[in-house]
């Protein structure tokens, strides 16, 4: 039940800033209000809820700056995990088989439109870049994931004709690992997420220290 009820908010089912009941729940699921009690008391304690009691449980909205932040860390990390595959052909080659078969199943989920499986096969396209990378990096990254993918989510509610771009982004970005062109991934990696996530990019200067 906990798995189900944040999955449901995780795609979007459950939009942040919704006030939602035990009952509502229960009745659109199909179970007791028992479980769903136990499964708000959980989210609330992660962060993904806040329950008022007889009033019911408002679905946290993703917060002001918070899409930038998790961009600039994924940023980082991915751009690392690049660098250090560019120097381990045996392992980059290891990744580029995981990628491939990511970009099929990204293919055919897109040809069926189902936007909540795409938003998990784009946050493992991700995740499968800094597999090889240090294990602490790579821990951190993994718990990013979740919202990542309700971030993903929100943009493909908001523009569900993205996700043809979405794949010739991840296309590109995998050329560039096969390439071990760790600068040029790094440039294209921030301008896929600021247009996934509709993020304006800084004036030239402030991120670039001015004109080169």
């Amino acid at each position: 039940m906990y798995g189900d009820v944040k999955e449901r908010i995780l795609v979007g089912d459950l939009p942040g800033g919704e006030l939602i009941s035990e009952g509502e729940v229960a009745t659109r699921i199909g179970v007791s209000r028992t479980p769903v009690r136990e499964a708000f008391l959980r989210l609330e304690a992660e962060g993904w809820m806040r329950l008022y009691p007889k009033r019911g449980a408002l679905v946290v909205p993703i917060p002001e700056g918070e899409a930038a932040n998790i961009v600039d860390a994924r940023r980082l990390v991915e751009s690392h995990a690049v660098t250090t595959l560019a120097g381990d052909p045996q392992l980059r080659a290891h990744v580029l088989a995981q990628l491939h078969e990511n970009l099929e199943r990204q293919h055919e989920l897109a040809r069926h439109g189902d936007v909540a499986a795409f938003s998990a096969a784009d946050a493992d396209f991700h995740t499968a870049i800094v597999g090889g990378s240090n294990p602490l990096l790579r821990a951190f990254y993994i718990g990013l994931r979740e919202r990542q993918r309700r971030m993903t989510a929100r943009s493909l509610a908001r523009d569900p004709e993205q996700l043809p771009r979405i794949i010739d982004d991840h296309t590109r970005l995998f050329t560039l690992v096969e390439t071990a062109d760790a600068d040029g991934f790094d440039d294209a990696l921030r301008i896929h997420m600021e247009q996934v996530h509709a993020l304006r990019p800084p004036a030239r200067g402030v991120q670039d220290g001015g004109a080169r």
